[in-house]
């Protein structure tokens, strides 16, 4: 059996510029980086109107095992583009920290990819490095503010923008800077966070122009004065630099999947730590160019889907048409409490038992007032009795669903449930009568408990002493009235990982909240959540290599 990799160096890739053909882009509005992908312009964003259905793929809680959401998502576009409905896909951007750590590759799987796919996980066309540069770029003007007299009275205790590196490197979360006399700065402490947990990199995705960049990022709060006044990146006249430093990384970048359909992959946010979506500007201009956009969230329904439908549809006034519930026979008997050594095993016992987390994930998508599909995506070692016992229930709960193998077949193993969402939407369009689960207005504590008792089933919320502090400081402020994004552990519903299944009785304590003004939300932090990943013992790493001028080991 080939690998992703081998899968993916074997195909036949199409010049970028003919992939642009299919969506009437026209080659002057492409940026070439080679001949297999390129930028488009953004005057593209501003020339044409927005045409498409947009429908999100999300997950039921993810496991050890593999849900294969990514892969789903390209292979429901190809099979949309077999059925000649002009479909475009808008992904996220893989994190090079995780390539090397646990993952792997990051651009589908098995039939179903993106290409070209050792570009796309490496160093793509450097967007990652603009974020990393211009989040490092405010730091070091912060610092030589200090250095240079610190005019602006910020105290060096209280700046809250982290240096940031796109890597697994655990070593750099708490660090002391300025060390060796006056000449090198101001001594203080400083931590490393992730580049896709950096607020440039929220900012970036959720900006509609240049122009929206550059107000966004004028506007992120990095500091406070002694006496406990905000200090933004305008204060410190490193907006323009920023502006910059971003100007081509904010162009949506433009591949290709295995069979050829066109696809925006733009922006990255973790969903555990951030929002968890592509950016605005990429799938806006998807939704221009297809009559059907395929997009994806990070991580389960509980994360990536919620701030989706509460952060990113508010703020860019998005209309979802369909949701696809991706849910794996494996996953689901893990959480019925089968061990990861145990999965390949058949037992219907535990799938069933495993069952009321995906039912909790398709009553939260229901909330939302914008139809489902339930995607069982095919694993070789799934059983007949397994598919056909998790189809009876999906039926006899009347759960639209569709059996996928797309992994093996691409597109062909999409077409069912290509044909079950294009139902869904004609039947029931999501896009007018969609509606956020909580109102802006409601006061910060009553929009985090709604997502708690809403969406992850909490019986209440905790607050620290600290959150309630920091909810004073916000509302004297004035940003009482920006959206909520959560960061918890993605494998549990609840704040606890190892909550598997619909876990009950239990609370959410939220231990801090910070502002992400330049995003345009606020960021609460459940349980203990690094923004700073580390690498495993085995990291992924471990079997790269270049042999023969060939790339071997992503994946």
């Amino acid at each position: 059996m080939m690998t992703d990799l081998e899968i993916a160096q074997k195909a036949k890739i199409l010049k970028i510029s003919e992939i642009a053909k299919k969506i009437n882009v026209k080659e002057d509005d492409l940026e070439l980086y080679g001949k297999y992908k390129a930028k488009i312009d953004l005057s593209l964003f501003n020339d044409k109107e927005e045409k498409g259905k947009l429908i999100l793929v999300t997950a039921i809680n993810p496991t050890p095992a593999g849900e294969g959401k990514s892969t789903v998502t390209i292979g429901l576009a190809d099979a949309l583009n077999r059925l000649n409905k002009n479909c475009v896909t808008a992904l996220r951007e893989p994190s090079f920290g995780p390539v090397l750590g646990v993952k792997g590759g990051a651009a589908g799987g098995g039939y179903a990819q993106v290409i070209p796919m050792e570009d796309i996980n490496l160093h793509f066309t450097g967007d990652l490095h603009a974020i990393t540069t211009a989040n490092n770029a405010i730091c070091a003007m912060l610092d030589n503010h200090l250095q240079q007299g610190n005019l602006l009275n910020i105290d060096p205790r209280r700046i809250i923008i982290h240096r940031c590196l796109d890597m697994n490197d655990r070593a750099l979360r708490n660090v002391i800077i300025g060390n060796g006399g006056p000449v090198n700065g101001v001594p203080r402490e400083d931590h490393f966070d992730i580049t896709v947990a950096s607020e440039v990199m929220a900012v970036l995705c959720l900006s509609t122009s240049l122009e929206n960049f550059k107000e966004r990022i004028g506007r992120m709060v990095i500091a406070y004065t002694y006496d406990r006044k905000p200090i933004t990146v305008n204060d410190i006249n490193a907006t323009g630099a920023v502006t910059v430093i971003m100007k081509d990384a904010l162009k949506p970048n433009l591949v290709q999947t295995l069979e050829h359909s066109p696809v925006l992959i733009h922006g990255g946010p973790f969903a555990n730590i951030a929002h968890g979506c592509n950016s605005v500007i990429a799938t806006k201009t998807a939704l221009k160019l297809g009559d059907y956009v395929v997009t994806e969230a990070g991580f389960g329904a509980d994360l990536g889907a919620e701030k989706f439908l509460d952060i990113k549809c508010r703020l860019a006034d998005l209309h979802p048409s369909c949701v696809v519930i991706v849910a794996t026979i494996k996953a689901l008997k893990m959480h019925g409490g089968v061990e990861k050594k145990d999965l390949a095993l058949e037992n219907v016992e535990a799938l069933l038992k495993g069952l009321p987390n995906l039912e909790k994930h398709i009553e939260n998508i229901s909330k939302y007032r914008v139809p489902y599909v339930v995607a069982i995506n095919k694993f070789h070692t799934d059983t007949e009795k397994e598919v056909k016992a998790l189809e009876n229930w999906a039926k006899e709960n009347s759960h639209p669903v569709a059996l996928t193998d797309v992994w093996a077949k691409g597109g062909e193993g999409g077409i069912e449930l290509a044909n079950k969402v294009i139902q869904e939407i004609e039947t029931k369009d999501g896009s007018k009568t969609f509606k956020p689960i909580y109102e802006t207005s409601l006061t910060i504590e009553e929009k985090i408990r709604t997502i708690a008792k809403e969406i992850y089933g909490a019986d209440g919320v905790e607050f620290t002493s600290t959150a309630k502090n920091q909810i004073k400081s916000i509302n004297e402020n004035g940003w009482n009235n920006l959206p909520i994004c959560i960061a918890k552990t993605q494998y549990s519903l609840s704040d606890d990982p190892k909550l598997l299944g619909r876990p009950t009785n239990f609370t959410v304590t939220i231990r801090e909240i910070k502002p992400s003004i330049g995003a345009g939300f606020l960021v609460a932090l459940a349980g203990d959540i690094m923004t700073m990943p580390g690498l495993p013992k085995v990291p992924a790493a471990n079997n790269m290599d270049v042999v023969d001028g060939k790339i071997i080991g992503l994946f």
